[in-house]
């Protein structure tokens, strides 16, 4: 079954995360040495918000505050809404796609087991559709 799970089955389950008093500065660098864009942001291990590069474009530079003034509480997307490893692939593209954004976070019972982004979701539906073209070839040629 292609749904959320079997995304986070084939990532690094380690997430990345920074508390919110942490300055903007930080969190980019962190981000940077990880090769991500985005940045769970947890207080006391609790799930807060998101911070994503687009925030530090739209939150920071084109408000002219400063990297090493800001926290990244004061910017993190804390709206986003939550997936279940249950939900499907197709429900996660929709959702991104309707509401425009690139991360979600994913809950399991209320506890954080992971991020999904939107390159995920890509990858995955164009597995699926290689999947299906492959299993359409063989039935052709038998």
């Amino acid at each position: 079954m292609n749904n959320v799970a079997s995304i986070l089955r084939k990532k690094n389950l380690s997430v990345c995360s920074a508390e919110p008093e942490t300055p903007v500065i930080d969190a980019l660098k962190l981000m940077a040495e990880k090769n991500i864009g985005s940045l769970l942001i947890l207080e006391n291990g609790e799930y807060r918000g998101i911070i994503t590069e687009r925030d530090y474009a739209r939150k920071v530079i084109l408000m002219g505050k400063t990297s090493s003034d800001t926290k990244v509480g004061e910017i993190m997307g804390s709206d986003l809404p939550h997936l279940k490893p249950a939900d499907s692939i197709e429900h996660c593209m929709a959702l991104m796609s309707e509401k425009h954004i690139r991360y979600m976070p994913v809950f399991d019972g209320g506890k954080l087991v992971g991020v999904i982004s939107m390159s995920d979701v890509v990858g995955a539906i164009i597995h699926q559709q290689k999947e299906t073209i492959s299993q359409l070839k063989e039935y052709i040629h038998s």
